[in-house]
């Protein structure tokens, strides 16, 4: 691929502030990098680069995604929990962005208030990723677009829709970032669990301009005919635990099973999940959820997890390789 886009010192915070082109710039890079590793080819564009990994909330596939691919890229990753940084308490976030920016040559934020990355991303003078906020999750967005592609051969003109919590971060980038790149995209959820409405008015604009849809319904059967891509998260999410009856019985109807697959009408159509999933009792978290609600699946049954239909592992794969492209085309030498 011929590098024809720049974006050499630019954040990544939200969907929102990247062009069509630029994002599927970033597809196509991921690709290129994925297909490198899968044959061997070094492609170390961070040679020397030390990355900070500020972590306020937990994560497997994005602790993962971004330890692998400063690796392969050739850069030190550091790893700062949320006992090892202060973020506000005991030092501003301004000034640990300012001793960070002169430590390290980029630095990954995952936590609750996006503000925090937006103060990193300005105090610090280096390239910040956002890894996930309350309100955005922009490198979940960009492995579940690589996925899609991968398994369609295209982005625009997809038909993704995405059923559960309508205004949590996963179904605000999908949602931006579908319309930005031409997709139908139609948000499903109980009308109390609607994106907000500057997000849709949002979405709608740039919908517009790339030839795209936004759909947001409260009804399962016109959301989910002809879809391409049928995607859920999680009920409830972390911070949120004491809210699993109320979720339950908000969303227990827009759980994707078997029936619901079917009423897409495509036999090709493919299930997505930013994971962990609830599909099964194999967790703690599923363990009590069934002692104290009865139930033994919540937003997925484990027949369409395990399903031809199910591309999570895929697209939980996806995170390192479209992570790399993030970091590499923002921090790195590619020419």
């Amino acid at each position: 691929m011929e590098k024809t886009i720049d974006l050499k010192g630019r954040s990544y915070l939200a969907e929102k502030d990247f062009s069509e082109e630029e994002i599927l710039y970033l597809l196509d890079l991921a690709q290129e990098l994925k297909d490198k590793k899968a044959q061997g080819i070094k492609h170390r564009y961070l040679e020397g680069k030390n990355i900070a990994l500020l972590f306020e909330k937990p994560s497997t596939r994005t602790r993962c995604a971004f330890t692998t691919a400063c690796i392969d890229l050739g850069a030190h990753p550091e790893y700062l929990g949320k006992d090892d940084i202060q973020l506000g308490k005991k030092e501003s976030i301004e000034d640990t962005a300012k001793v960070l920016g002169r430590m390290f040559d980029g630095i990954e934020f995952r936590g609750f208030e996006h503000e925090k990355v937006l103060s990193l991303a300005e105090h610090s003078g280096v390239p910040v990723w956002n890894g996930l906020t309350d309100l955005w999750h922009p490198t979940q967005m960009l492995a579940d677009f690589m996925t899609i592609k991968e398994h369609t051969g295209r982005v625009k003109g997809i038909k993704l829709t995405y059923i559960g919590d309508g205004r949590n971060n996963v179904a605000n980038s999908l949602l931006i970032g579908g319309a930005k790149v031409g997709m139908d995209v139609r948000i499903c959820s109980p009308e109390d669990l609607f994106p907000d409405q500057e997000i849709v008015e949002m979405a709608e604009a740039f919908a517009k301009e790339s030839g795209g849809k936004v759909t947001v319904t409260s009804d399962t059967d016109k959301a989910v005919s002809g879809a391409d891509a049928l995607y859920t998260d999680v009920w409830v999410s972390m911070g949120e635990e004491d809210k699993f009856a109320e979720r339950i019985k908000l969303l227990k109807p827009y759980q994707v099973n078997m029936d619901l697959v079917k009423k897409t009408g495509n036999d090709e159509v493919i299930f997505l999940h930013c994971l962990p999933a609830f599909h099964d009792l194999h967790t703690t978290y599923g363990q009590n959820v069934y002692k104290e609600h009865g139930l033994k699946e919540m937003e997925v049954t484990d027949e369409v997890f395990r399903s031809k239909h199910s591309k999570v592992f895929d697209e939980a794969e996806n995170r390192m390789h479209t992570i790399k492209a993030v970091m590499a085309a923002t921090l790195g030498e590619l020419d």
